[in-house]
């Protein structure tokens, strides 16, 4: 141990034990050297503070002028409330306080004219609670659940951008997306009566859904008029299945937002839709020219009616004159004439002597004046 400094300091009397005995180097002062000190002791072993023992007792004691000193502040872990006057203490008062906090929430209830509370006892329904200002047991004894029942709640389906492929009643496809409107019209029956009302509704709207489409044909689905026929029956079928449910829910409306082909035939649909435009193009032109020759008919057989009554009145005159504007509409178009009158040429060009005649220029005649004239 020779040569080696005692870890826990000096010993009694200010010196340390190793180095008793030992000369001090020439111009050094004799004074007792100050080595390590006691990491134990308050203060790491400082000589201006006293020093004691390392006992662990004395350790964790921390000592002041007046007495063993608690962590924590004025009291420490024993810190008590001020008593009020009269010795009583203030504990009872702070507990009370928070007594009637938690039962002015717990039993008053404050109910929104859109809104009605269920109240349940010990997990059991007890009754509803109207709008405006109510009172029950505090909890747990009573519960309250307040929720809206006047606003109106969408469900859309499909909720992603996935497709939903229907299928129609001329077993076709159709890429359908629609909207379900609803509120709750009993609110007992829809907080105890279904597990999940909301997915119920999804469910019920979907296989209403389905059947109403089946029942019609793609051309149908397509059209307006189909689609409100539709719209209507889905409603009709999802009230009466949520009625049979006593779900307590009332279906306002259904709107269908997308009616498409599936995305894989689009092309051929868009080109089927194309041949049936030009077919049905063709079809109203052709009953526009039917119609056309309709009313020309129509129209010869009322001519046809007043020249039968004129020639009941005179037939010969009648016949002639028949005769005659028959001629003369079948030869307006002709360049030849022929009559078979006795002496007259039986033909004659009319029309090359009209031509020759436009052919010869015009030539104007001056008349000779008499010799004697000047």
């Amino acid at each position: 141990m020779a040569g080696k400094r005692n870890p826990w300091g000096k010993g009694q009397g200010g010196r340390d034990p190793d180095q008793e005995g030992a000369v001090p180097p020439r111009g050094e002062d004799p004074s007792p050297p100050r080595g390590p000190r006691n990491p134990w002791l308050p203060g790491g072993g400082n000589e201006e503070r006293p020093r004691r023992s390392a006992s662990i007792e004395d350790i964790f004691k921390n000592r002041g002028p007046e007495g063993p000193r608690r962590a924590g502040g004025p009291g420490g872990p024993n810190f008590r409330l001020p008593n009020l006057p009269g010795g009583r203490g203030l504990f009872p008062l702070v507990i009370g306080g928070i007594l009637l906090v938690w039962l002015g929430v717990s039993m008053v209830h404050q109910v929104g004219p859109k809104e009605q509370a269920t109240v349940t006892t010990l997990g059991k329904y007890s009754n509803t609670l109207r709008p405006g200002l109510n009172f029950t047991l505090p909890w747990p004894v009573q519960s309250v659940d307040v929720t809206d029942v006047t606003s109106i709640r969408s469900e859309r389906i499909p909720g992603s951008a996935t497709e939903k492929l229907i299928l129609t009643g001329d077993q076709n496809l159709v890429d359908l997306s629609y909207l379900i409107r609803w509120n709750i019209k009993d609110l007992t029956q829809y907080r105890f009566q279904l597990a999940e009302p909301d997915e119920t509704v999804r469910e019920v709207g979907e296989a209403a859904m389905r059947a109403s489409v089946a029942e019609h044909e793609l051309d149908r689905v397509l059209s307006g008029a189909g689609r409100a026929d539709i719209e209507a029956s889905v409603l009709e079928r999802m009230q009466a299945i949520l009625d049979a449910y006593r779900s307590g829910i009332a279906v306002q409306g259904v709107e269908i937002e997308k009616t498409d082909p599936p995305e894989r035939v689009v092309e051929a649909f868009k080109d089927v839709s194309a041949a049936q435009q030009d077919a049905e193009t063709d079809v109203n032109r052709a009953r526009a020219y039917a119609q056309q020759l309709r009313a020309r008919a129509e129209g010869d057989a009322a001519a046809f009616d007043r020249i039968y009554a004129e020639y009941r009145l005179a037939p010969e005159v009648t016949r002639r004159r028949l005769y005659y504007e028959t001629m003369e509409s079948v030869l307006a178009d002709t360049d030849k004439t022929i009559v078979e009158t006795q002496g007259v040429t039986p033909y004659l060009p009319l029309p090359e002597v009209n031509r020759r005649r436009q052919q010869q220029p015009q030539t104007t005649t001056v008349p000779a004046q008499p010799s004697g004239e000047q």
